[in-house]
């Protein structure tokens, strides 16, 4: 139970922390954020800060305790908001070898929910 719990969290960090660093940009609509959304993929400004809102509120969700539907939409969210990312990303520039960071980001969220279900069946049993 303990090195599934160290594991669950070290994971749940990781992932949580990457997708809150890419959700404040967006909050606050950096220009950074808003020159790669809107005039590289071509979205429509008013989509970052609610894409931002939404990441953030999908990484609260992680870490508040119980609520276990509430996190496994949390997961199902962030992780459309992932394909999304690698799709528009390729779609607009074709496939760049940097993109297969996402593999890396997307390995540590399926870590963390593999875990999180590990989790939930200990808790269960006990």
């Amino acid at each position: 139970m303990k090195r599934i719990n160290l594991l669950y969290w070290v994971f749940t960090g990781l992932f949580g922390g990457f997708m809150m660093f890419s959700a404040i940009p967006d909050i606050i609509s950096v220009p950074d954020a808003v020159e790669m959304v809107s005039g590289q993929l071509g979205y429509p400004e008013y989509i970052i800060p609610f894409l931002g809102v939404a990441k953030a509120l999908g990484v609260i969700a992680l870490f508040i305790p119980g609520f276990p539907r509430v996190k496994d939409w949390a997961y199902a969210g962030l992780t459309f908001d992932l394909i999304g990312a690698t799709y528009s990303g390729i779609a607009v520039g074709g496939f760049d070898p940097a993109m297969l960071m996402m593999v890396v980001i997307f390995g540590v969220e399926a870590l963390s929910y593999i875990y999180y279900h590990k989790r939930l069946k200990l808790a269960e049993a006990s």
